[in-house]
């Protein structure tokens, strides 16, 4: 019979255990493991009990293959399409890994895996899964045929240190200037937004902002997934929640923005507006919480506007509302791009302005690729509101 190198188990007897409770959303616990293994009529003695959770719980935190990919410091991304080499984002752009996965099945079964450590389900009834585990990592699968080639799993691992401001300035994500007008926003308790395309750096640029936030000002986040990790004394996070299986006990943004508001918060930040929560966040702005902020897709920060409009819609919040409530709330638009070499960097800075024509977005400072600052029509205004939240 072949065992496990490491406690003894059966694989068969892991195996089965293993794909049983990856049908199952719920933590991976002895108690679980011994019910399964009661099902099955197997053995649950205490000490196979433990060998069998042990062995899943090594295998499940590691994340099996993965493991060395997670522990590189330099590895943002992780990628799965179907079987076949795994493919890693160290900050220059997608490239190849050493590892391959040799099969489809062995696939399904890690993303089924991972979903189970994070509490969900994945299976053909639920192809799909976005969660974030224990260590923080977000992971994201779609199984096969919904997806092709094969199952895929995007993993975004998080780093066990924030960047500081002279990080991003090494890193070309920022130049001297730049880094001082983030200093200044911050210290102005300006209302702001990150806006840029996926893979951007929108999270990384707002993290490293908040922790120049003061230490005895209160951090309160609200995000679908928890991906910002500031380094400050006083925050606390607020995580939306999908419905279980059963179609209960969801928690949507919109509700955990009301709830912040509560919890007598000195900076409100909403990780990422992608629905109508906009219209709360709006409001928290717009009644005495200012330094509120948080990051939006959009192609260029002269269309972060219209992206709000879009969002706000379906709330029953109109045009001509929208304008007058982003005029008042939000001070400043922050664009972020990731160019082909994969490098990302501050690439533009807008001010939303209420004119005769309506809510305009214009562009006060370009930095291009080779770090030139080039100011704007509404670099005036810009340093207006520099100066009166001195």
């Amino acid at each position: 019979m072949t065992h496990s190198a490491s406690r003894g188990a059966p694989v068969e007897v892991l195996e089965a255990v293993r794909d049983a409770l990856a049908r199952e959303a719920g933590e991976l616990s002895p108690h679980r493991v011994a019910e399964v293994l009661q099902r099955q009529g197997r053995p649950v003695g205490a000490e196979v009990v433990r060998a069998v959770h042990e062995d899943l719980q090594r295998s499940a935190f590691g994340l099996g293959p993965l493991a060395a990919l997670v522990a590189d410091p330099r590895v943002t991304d992780i990628l799965v399409n179907g079987a076949g080499p795994v493919w890693i984002d160290r900050g220059h752009g997608v490239e190849s890994s050493p590892v391959v996965l040799t099969s489809e099945s062995e696939v399904r079964r890690l993303a089924q895996r991972l979903a189970s450590l994070g509490g969900r389900r994945l299976d053909d009834a639920t192809p799909w899964c976005d969660v974030r585990l224990p260590d923080g990592t977000r992971f994201h699968a779609v199984l096969a045929p919904v997806s092709r080639p094969g199952t895929a799993i995007s993993l975004r691992v998080p780093r066990a240190r924030g960047f500081t401001l002279d990080d991003l300035v090494d890193a070309g994500t920022l130049t001297a200037p730049g880094a001082r007008l983030l200093r200044d926003v911050v210290a102005g308790r300006l209302a702001f937004l990150v806006s840029g395309g996926t893979g951007s750096g929108k999270t990384t640029l707002l993290a490293t902002m908040l922790a120049m936030v003061p230490s005895h000002e209160r951090i309160v986040l609200v995000e679908d997934s928890a991906e910002l990790r500031p380094a400050h004394p006083q925050v606390v996070g607020l995580e939306a929640r999908p419905a279980s299986a059963e179609g209960t006990g969801a928690v949507d943004l919109r509700t955990l923005v009301r709830q912040a508001l509560r919890m007598r918060p000195d900076r409100l930040v909403l990780g990422e507006v992608r629905g109508v929560e906009v219209v709360d966040l709006l409001a928290a702005m717009n009644t005495g919480h200012e330094g509120g902020c948080g990051t939006l897709h959009a192609n260029s920060a002269t269309q972060v506007l219209a992206r709000i409009e879009a969002l706000a819609g379906p709330a029953g919040l109109g045009r001509h509302a929208v304008a007058s409530q982003v005029s008042a709330a939000v001070d400043v638009v922050l664009h972020v791009t990731r160019g082909p070499d994969g490098r990302r960097r501050l690439a533009q800075v807008a001010v939303p302005l209420l004119t005769e024509a309506g809510l305009e977005a214009r562009w006060a400072l370009e930095f291009d690729a080779d770090g030139r600052m080039r100011e704007g029509p509404a670099a005036d205004v810009l340093a207006r509101r520099l100066r009166g939240a001195a």
